[in-house]
């Protein structure tokens, strides 16, 4: 067979070879067809509209609308700072929020300032901001916080003498918060504008620090039950429990002869009450001998 009679039946035989297609998807449907011949792990709804680029483009834009939005959400529920109690809505009273910060100062037995600092980067090894330290940077950048269910010994103001165990009371605050962090629950505004919360010594492994309770207890305070009183997640039970337990051992203002409650000796100030109607007898403070006597059976 000559050569050019050859070549003409092997093209007869093999059939033309047709170039290649591509086939445009739309922009989300690929998605479906990640793993080869398994079936779309989709609602159909959402295969259709993967296969539709109109309704692929829509869809995309509404799910990045939606992430903004919870990302609005998320910051300003955990990332916002709160920088003094205007700042303070109703809202976040009405659901008793938990806020951290650093107190930075210590105003008086039972208050203090709140540096809030919320979200991450603020404590080591990833420290990245910090709370100011000078007066001119702290100036309307911190909330007046006054704690809930307690009453300490009023301090000299307005001309009037200091209570008894007032400056030990407030000596006690300052050495036990400030510059700590702590954890406040949020539960009102007084007529004062300040906030009224309970506050927690926040800690990082072992749990929390109660204070108002560890104020009761150590007889820094007493409870308060006058107008407005707030007695935070223990109740008013709870609380007495501990200041009597204070004033049976004769802890911190309890350890004088003769007290007086702050609250009676605000009113008795304000309206010039006599002195002995308002003071509570504690009678002799036993020495150590009467107390181990009593111990071991001897005459109370």
């Amino acid at each position: 067979m000559e050569p050019a009679e050859c070549a003409d039946r092997l093209a007869r035989r093999t059939p033309p070879r047709s170039a290649p297609t591509h086939v445009a998807h739309a922009p989300l449907e690929s998605l479906s067809g990640v793993v080869g011949g398994t079936p779309s792990p989709w609602p159909p709804w959402l295969a259709d509209a993967m296969r539709d680029p109109a309704k692929a483009a829509i869809l995309s834009g509404g799910c990045a609308v939606a992430v903004t939005f919870a990302g609005i959400g998320i910051y300003r529920r955990f990332l916002r700072r709160i920088p003094n109690a205007d700042s303070v809505t109703a809202a976040m009273i009405d659901e008793k929020r938990k806020i951290v910060g650093i107190v930075t100062r210590v105003g008086d037995g039972d208050g203090f300032r709140l540096y809030h600092t919320p979200g991450p980067f603020w404590r080591f090894p990833l420290k990245l901001r910090s709370v100011p330290t000078t007066a001119k940077e702290l100036k309307n950048e911190t909330l007046s916080i006054r704690i809930a269910g307690v009453d300490a010994p009023e301090l000299a103001h307005f001309g009037n003498p200091a209570q008894p165990h007032a400056k030990e009371s407030l000596q006690w605050l300052i050495d036990t918060v400030e510059g700590r962090r702590v954890k406040c629950q949020l539960l009102r505004k007084d007529q004062y504008g300040r906030i009224v919360a309970v506050p927690w010594i926040s800690r990082a492994v072992l749990p929390d620090k109660p204070l108002p309770l560890m104020m009761l207890r150590e007889g820094m305070a007493v409870v308060y039950t006058q107008g407005g009183a707030e007695f935070g997640p223990w109740g008013l039970e709870k609380l007495q429990a501990e200041e009597d337990d204070a004033r049976k051992h004769r802890r911190g203002l309890w350890g004088g002869r003769r007290v007086e409650k702050p609250g009676d000796f605000k009113r008795r100030v304000r309206e010039g009450g006599e002195e002995e109607a308002t003071m509570i007898d504690m009678g002799k403070k036993r020495s150590w001998w009467e107390k181990l006597g009593r111990w071991l059976g001897g005459k109370t």
